[in-house]
């Protein structure tokens, strides 16, 4: 007599991770390993669950009253996903219950533009950021600084708050849950700070080995908004058309952000599958959006360096360490064309005085456009020199060189040097040659034809 095989119940079974959706596919209650699957995919952690697959296995298993068993599969900017999963019908709420039997994890290998564009984001927050606050390895606030007016009330209380969780100080958007969770699910988290207006994102740089955490962590928060500006009468005498930089820009980069990610999303087929011709074209309007984004920020750098008021901090800055910092930006750009970067040696330093974050904006620009001007399988290399009162920083390429005439127009504005197609807007090394009067410096270029070129930076040097 054949034996009646009983059902087997979700208690009987060592799932790897669950996860409760409600009756319209929204998440409940998650765990590892989707929670952090459905953070990297742009979801949040209690909203309508983003992958495709699982999703449609759930619907159907609350539409048929049947527990089902399915592999999937998904992908997301960094991990490609395949697994089997058991969803089991709850009647009580109308939704269901998923266990992870399998789930196995690959990582993504990133277009060199990727990685390129996720390291120098990644980098710049972290060499200027806003904000930066050290926390112990519980992610309890330890210290914390800021120069911004509107973070001033967050480092206030987070001073007299120490030890609790910093996200007691902030209120992170998208998801109900609170501490404790694990750093991975909270970096790049959007959130807002008390007493600002802006947007922040925060981020969360691990510390200590093996484990990383396990020596704490540094928080940065990050806007693409500008800090608030104290308002003056003479900004009511009379009307005035908009500023780009002050008003127009904040306005505009958030929608193009938006634009940017969705068309990733689409070109990196986070969805599902996709024609490739479709997904060409969506790899066009990340393009387009970044060159519009780029375009955005050079005439709001043009507006502010152009304005009357336009003033710099006059501090004692390394020449040396701002010089390797730009190298370290740039570094992936310049292994994607087969270019070696010579920043000066760990050590070797010249001091001047300036504005840090303005000196490492004009190398950035040096050094970027020195990869652009220069053949493959080169080298692009950084000297430092004093030069009687002043303090420089030499970038130097084997590029086709300049003509004298191209060297007496290459600071003009909106002068690209027949470099038509690039993208570009001609308005970096004037803006850089800008900043550097700003700090009571010089920007000037030795070239020759077929012999490279050589941008120097002089500063008053720091005695």
């Amino acid at each position: 007599m054949a034996g009646r095989i009983a059902p087997v119940t979700p208690s009987q079974t060592q799932y790897l991770g669950r996860a409760r959706l409600d009756s319209e596919g929204r998440l409940i209650d998650v765990g590892e390993p989707l929670a952090s699957f459905q953070m990297a995919c742009g979801g949040r952690l209690d909203g309508l669950l983003v992958l495709p697959e699982l999703r449609e296995i759930a619907v159907k298993a609350q539409a048929y009253g049947l527990r089902l068993s399915r592999g999937f599969s998904a992908v997301s900017q960094h991990e490609k996903v395949s697994g089997w999963v058991d969803v089991i019908p709850d009647a009580e709420y109308g939704g269901c219950e998923l266990g992870f039997v399998r789930w196995l994890a690959e990582p993504v290998a990133l277009s060199d533009e990727k990685q390129e564009i996720a390291r120098v984001r990644r980098e710049l927050n972290r060499a200027l950021p806003e904000f930066a606050a050290r926390l112990d390895p519980r992610q309890n606030v330890l210290t914390a600084q800021s120069d911004a007016s509107d973070l001033a009330a967050l480092v206030e209380t987070m001073a007299e708050g120490a030890g609790r969780p910093w996200t007691d100080f902030v209120t992170p958007t998208g998801t109900m849950h609170h501490q404790p969770l694990h750093w991975r699910l909270l970096d790049g988290m959007a959130v807002e700070v008390p007493g600002s207006a802006r947007a922040w994102t925060a981020w969360l740089e691990p510390l200590g080995h093996p484990e990383p955490g396990s020596g704490g962590f540094v928080l940065t928060l990050a806007s693409d908004q500008p800090p608030p500006q104290p308002v003056t009468d003479e900004q009511f005498d009379g009307p005035a058309l908009p500023s780009l930089g002050e008003e127009l820009a904040p306005v505009l980069r958030q929608p193009i952000n938006n634009i940017i990610g969705h068309a990733e999303s689409i070109h990196a087929r986070l969805a599902g599958p996709l024609a490739e011709i479709y997904a060409g074209y969506a790899g066009d309007m990340v393009d387009a959006g970044q060159h519009l984004l780029a375009l955005i920020e050079d005439i709001s750098d043009l507006e502010g360096v152009e304005s009357a008021d336009f003033t710099v901090a006059s501090e004692r800055i390394d020449l040396g360490e701002a010089a390797r910092q730009a190298c370290g930006i740039l570094g992936a750009k310049a292994q994607g064309r087969d270019i070696t970067l010579v920043p000066p040696p760990p050590g070797e330093s010249q001091w001047a005085r300036g504005e840090f974050r303005r000196v490492l904006q004009v190398l950035i620009n040096l050094v970027g456009n020195a990869i652009a001007y220069s053949p493959e399988e080169s080298q692009v290399w950084i000297r430092l020199d004093r030069e009687g009162r002043h303090a420089t920083v030499t970038v130097a390429d084997q590029g086709r060189g300049l003509t004298m005439a191209e060297q007496a127009r290459v600071f003009d504005k909106f002068e690209r040097l027949g470099r038509a197609g690039d993208g570009g807007s001609g308005l970096g090394l004037y803006i850089a040659a800008r900043l550097a009067r700003a700090m009571d410096g010089k920007l000037s270029v030795e070239s020759a034809p077929g012999q490279g070129a050589r941008f120097t930076l002089a500063l008053p040097a720091a005695d």
